[in-house]
């Protein structure tokens, strides 16, 4: 795994964006099941209720209060958003141990401000460039102009889910329902590129492919979105892949705590360059 591969894909394919502090929450997703006698026999017009109940699920997600979690090949990213503080927590995990180069970030916001702890592992972690200015195990205070529209360092509360589900379930060219508050059906990647769960490159190299994604999805007893699964096929180098986006806690998330001041330290250009 390479410096450039690790960094490209920290918030990506999340790996997946938008978390913070080590928050992990886990999500109960609403049961699945087989196809009830009623989802069956619904046709065309059940199909329609069903588009629009995936996209009424993800409303609650732009209020800013709940936990989430991502994972992609060798990738998690979990942690909350609270935006009655301005505040989001997040830790991403890229790579494994026994990768020549494994990264572990722990990401806080609360506005104005941002924060990185960075841990780098394996063979090949001496020669990450600029490593023995990274201030690792530090808590790195960011600069906001040189973070802003970074998805790897930044957050924007103007859109707070680190996934982009609403970007997802508005590209859902296809669904049915299998059962009580769970979906099944097919996504064009293609225009779901904004979401913070999914490369561009990666679409790219799906070509024709992207346009006929297989996912489901569940809701909770309130309608709220509660997991999204991608099926990602496999394309001349890469396998295929599954992406897993799960909500948790809604309206039940706290403020992030900001870390301690002799933890922390400026970030030098190092770190901006590694990540651009």
């Amino acid at each position: 795994m390479t410096v450039r591969r690790l960094s490209a894909g920290l918030m990506a394919a999340a790996l997946l964006t938008p978390g913070v502090a080590a928050c992990t929450g886990d999500s109960t997703a609403g049961p699945t099941g087989t196809p009830s006698a009623s989802a069956t026999a619904s046709g065309a017009a059940g199909d329609a209720d069903a588009k629009q109940a995936l996209l009424d699920s993800t409303r609650e997600i732009s209020n800013g209060n709940f936990r989430f979690r991502m994972s992609g090949v060798g990738s998690t990213a979990e942690g909350q958003v609270h935006q009655p503080s301005q505040s989001a927590q997040m830790r991403v995990n890229i790579g494994e141990p026994t990768d020549d180069l494994a990264m572990t970030l722990d990401l806080i916001h609360a506005k104005p401000d941002s924060w990185v702890k960075l841990d780098l592992q394996g063979a090949a972690a001496s020669s990450v460039p600029g490593r023995d200015k990274l201030s690792l195990g530090k808590y790195q205070h960011l600069d906001q102009t040189r973070i802003q529209g970074n998805r790897n360092l930044g957050f924007d509360f103007e859109k707070v889910d680190p996934a982009g589900s609403a970007v997802l379930t508005q590209a859902v060219t296809e669904v049915r329902r299998t059962g009580d508050g769970a979906y099944a059906g097919t996504i064009d990647l293609s225009k779901a590129a904004e979401a913070g769960s999914l490369d561009q490159s990666m679409i790219t190299a799906l070509g024709a492919q992207a346009n006929s994604v297989p996912f489901t999805a569940t809701t909770d007893a309130q309608g709220r979105l509660t997991e999204l699964v991608l099926q990602v096929p496999g394309t001349g180098e890469a396998a295929a892949q599954e992406i897993r986006v799960t909500y948790s806690d809604y309206g039940n998330a706290t403020a992030a705590q900001k870390p301690p001041a002799d933890q922390v330290v400026e970030a030098p250009p190092e770190l901006y360059n590694l990540f651009n």
